[in-house]
């Protein structure tokens, strides 16, 4: 079942906003990069190189989060949850969504090896001082 998130929130994060992802290492040790992503029907799309470190720690470890901010840093919503599809993206369609969203343009580089990665979210939190986005979520 999908998590319910106020519809407030839903529209925050329907916007391209910058983003920042974390995963866990194999040494336990948790990693953040800053990452374009979607946001579909309660469920965040991401898309990596398929040489990236980040992706053997996700398949190890599918416990992710990832935060997004708004117009500065001290606005922003947080999930976690589970990476619960990859699938590598072959003809760039994933790449190419997210990069339109971001910049209007396709990803410029065609011969990349890209993977995608759809995150359910289990739980969420809000830091707003304006309160629109106020609430914490489970």
């Amino acid at each position: 079942m999908p998590l319910k998130i106020p519809s407030r929130v839903d529209e925050f994060l329907r916007r391209p906003n910058p983003s920042v992802m974390g995963c866990v290492r194999p040494d336990g040790f948790p990693m953040t990069v800053a990452t374009w992503y979607d946001w579909e029907d309660g469920r965040i799309l991401v898309n990596m190189d398929a040489g990236r470190r980040r992706l053997a720690w996700i398949k190890g470890n599918p416990k992710v989060s990832l935060t997004v901010f708004g117009d500065d840093w001290s606005r922003h919503v947080s999930l976690y949850g589970l990476v619960v599809s990859l699938h590598d993206d072959t003809d760039l369609h994933d790449i190419d969504r997210l990069a339109f969203r971001y910049s209007g343009n396709a990803f410029p580089w065609r011969t990349a090896k890209r993977v995608s990665a759809w995150i359910e979210p289990h739980g969420w939190h809000v830091w707003d001082p304006s309160g629109e986005l106020a609430g914490d979520g489970p």
